[in-house]
């Protein structure tokens, strides 16, 4: 007995040898705020930056401007100046010398591979993780409307389930671009492909972070405002620790003859600088708290189901509305506060006119926190429409806002 006591106290031993000489993993300590096609590394990049920040995003993603190893450490640089974090390519580098720096949160590895692919993107993953601590590898997945010839799996569910089984990348993320234009409206796809993310996030403790449309190309529409806000907002929803613009710079490519990303070919704003401007703000003062939060339920509540029926176990128990109001139509987001007490993100499904429900939480008003948009603070509730019965509370098209309850 001693002698197998023995035994099992050294395997005790080696196993925690073991595991103290794993490489130590990426953790994510902020909200992800990025977008794809990083800007020229020019003689106007520290302005293009400046321009970036300025518009409250907090990670760029290069491989873009910032194709070559000096472009890289360039692009570090930058970041690092105007408190930005930055994934960097590593295309064509090896391991060892790939740049670093305070600002590097790790490294573009692959965009959309297939099943086949992941033996070989698991070996570089290994591969930075052993040479950067610390660092991410970062492998964006399909979408899934992406067929069974390009996904290498039967279905998407089996593929994101392959992705994590065999690579297992700290940090899960696809791109999504759903259509929303008169005869045509793809936004249940998207939520049904944030769902097949949350679930897979959660069962392997990481988070997600998906790409989402802001540009017109092949059937797409350019998004109005608040189109950017729903699939922002949607993405919280369902438990998202980033969000990422498709595009930032407009790429040259037959594929974008309309050009309209967030800044135009020779360097001009378009439209959606201002609009990326005051939505990121908001997600930014949010994502402090986002961070501190677990995703236990997703509800949608559709114009043809009863809000108090759906909305059970949210946090919620009846949304109320006036006669000549639309019926509601909502997604809310159920989540655990790291410190124990609830969270609720609720979403104005409709991206064409606001919604004003009368809002009836499972506590008294006077216990629910709202987390404030303009300075992240928790804040009172506060009825929008005093004058009338019950606590109105009023959604821009497409706006999410988040609460904050008591413990059950």
């Amino acid at each position: 007995m001693r002698v197998a006591a023995i035994l099992v106290a050294l395997g005790m031993v080696a196993g925690a040898a073991a595991v103290s000489e794993s490489p130590e993993r990426f953790e994510q300590d902020r909200f992800a705020i990025g977008f794809w096609v990083d800007p020229p590394m020019d003689e106007q990049a520290d302005a293009r930056y400046q321009e970036i920040a300025e518009a409250n995003f907090t990670l760029a993603l290069g491989g873009f401007g910032a194709n070559t190893r000096e472009k890289v450490v360039r692009q570090l640089e930058l970041c690092e100046k105007y408190g930005l974090k930055a994934l960097v390519t590593s295309h064509g580098m090896a391991t060892d010398e790939l740049p670093d720096g305070p600002a590097c949160w790790g490294y573009m590895i692959r965009d959309e591979p297939n099943v086949a692919d992941f033996p070989a993107l698991r070996q570089r993953l290994d591969e930075i993780r052993a040479a950067r601590p610390g660092k991410l590898g970062f492998i964006n997945l399909y979408p899934n409307y992406a067929n069974a010839r390009q996904l290498g799996a039967p279905t998407y569910d089996e593929h994101v389930a392959q992705f994590m089984a065999v690579v297992g990348t700290d940090v899960l993320s696809m791109d999504h671009y759903p259509v929303m234009k008169p005869g045509g409206d793809g936004r249940a796809s998207y939520c049904a492909n944030l769902e097949v993310l949350r679930k897979h996030a959660l069962e392997h403790g990481v988070p997600f972070w998906n790409f989402f449309n802001c540009m017109p190309f092949g059937p797409h529409a350019d998004p109005t405002e608040a189109q950017l806000r729903w699939q922002i907002y949607t993405s919280i929803a369902y438990g998202a620790k980033g969000v990422l613009y498709f595009c930032y710079y407009t790429p040259l490519s037959r594929e974008f003859p309309k050009g309209g990303a967030i800044i135009a070919r020779d360097g001009r704003r378009t439209r959606h600088y201002l609009e990326a401007k005051r939505i990121n703000a908001a997600i930014k003062n949010l994502g402090p708290t986002l961070m501190r939060l677990t995703s236990t339920a997703v509800y949608r509540l559709t114009p043809d189901d009863q809000p108090d029926e759906v909305l059970a176990g949210s946090g919620v128990r009846d949304l109320g509305r006036a006669d000549h109001d639309p019926k509601h139509d909502f997604l809310a987001g159920a989540f655990r506060h790291e410190d124990g007490r609830r969270a609720l993100l609720l979403n104005n499904y409709r991206h064409d006119f606001a919604a004003w429900p009368t809002v009836v939480f499972d506590r008294a008003p006077d216990e629910v926190r709202e987390v404030c948009k303009q300075s992240g603070r928790e804040i009172p509730v506060l009825d929008d429409s005093p004058d009338m019965e019950g606590l109105q509370l009023s959604f821009d098209a497409g706006e999410g806002r988040l609460f904050l309850l008591p413990a059950p």
